[in-house]
């Protein structure tokens, strides 16, 4: 008689013995494996179809999406709702960096990544300005993108190390100015709880270590982030620092 095979023991073998010991465990490997979905800007046809390749090839990610230019980004992304975008700077008709303002304003929560050749300060901080929640250079490794994906859909802020030196800078430069005679009366609005997180996010905090150091869950921390935007008028953690700061 021919044996048949259910898709719950198809699974069952496929999972190391061991885990199955634990039943706690074994919901952790099933999370951690659940798959990324990813949307791509990038008008380089070249680069558009390698990087759709390696996502679609790498388990645990899927390419939602691959448009050439920001208006055709901006009209299906809102609809798609990826987990994460990858976005270039230098297209055609209308730069990453006003594409990325336009999706935050509809898509407040929509974890956007800069994969770009620029490594100038202008376009870092109009990036990050605009709502880019990470930025990295197109050298970067294929294993050291996929982290970078990884990373941001978790809640961090990834960059390359140039970059993130250059935000080091950045702000060293910001702490030395004199701080605005009259203080942001948007941050009298915030609760107490919503002090904490933001001033945690300007200490550069991910929303991981946030909810860990407030005690809190993670999708509490992102809660709070988009009130704290909403409250403050900014669609960025850059803005938000800089308003906290006085700056």
């Amino acid at each position: 008689m021919r044996s048949t095979s259910s898709p719950a023991s198809k699974v069952t073998a496929n999972i190391n013995v061991g885990l199955l010991r634990s039943p706690q465990q074994f919901m952790s490997k099933r999370r951690v494996a659940r798959t990324i979905q990813v949307s791509l800007v990038e008008d380089d046809p070249g680069v558009r179809a390698n990087l759709s390749k390696m996502i679609d090839g790498t388990p645990g990610f899927q390419c939602r999406g691959a448009y050439a230019d920001g208006p055709s980004a901006l009209k299906a992304i809102p609809a798609n709702r990826p987990d994460v975008v990858l976005m270039d700077i230098n297209l055609p008709g209308m730069l990453g960096t006003e594409c990325v303002r336009q999706l935050k304003a509809v898509a407040p929560d929509l974890p956007i990544l800069m994969l770009t050749v620029y490594d100038d300060s202008e376009q870092i901080f109009k990036s990050l300005q605009a709502g880019a929640t990470g930025y990295l250079l197109k050298r970067t490794p294929k294993e050291k993108l996929l982290e970078a994906i990884r990373e941001v859909n978790s809640g961090g802020a990834p960059m390359s190390r140039q970059v993130a030196r250059r935000v080091v800078q950045y702000f060293q430069q910001i702490n030395a100015l004199p701080p605005t005679a009259q203080r942001a009366p948007e941050l009298d609005t915030l609760t107490e709880r919503e002090g904490q997180v933001l001033a945690a996010l300007a200490k550069g905090h991910a929303y991981k270590e946030i909810a860990d150091l407030l005690n809190i869950s993670f999708e509490t921390v992102r809660t709070y982030v988009r009130t704290i935007y909403d409250k403050l008028h900014v669609h960025s953690r850059t803005e938000a620092t800089l308003k906290y700061l006085g700056r």
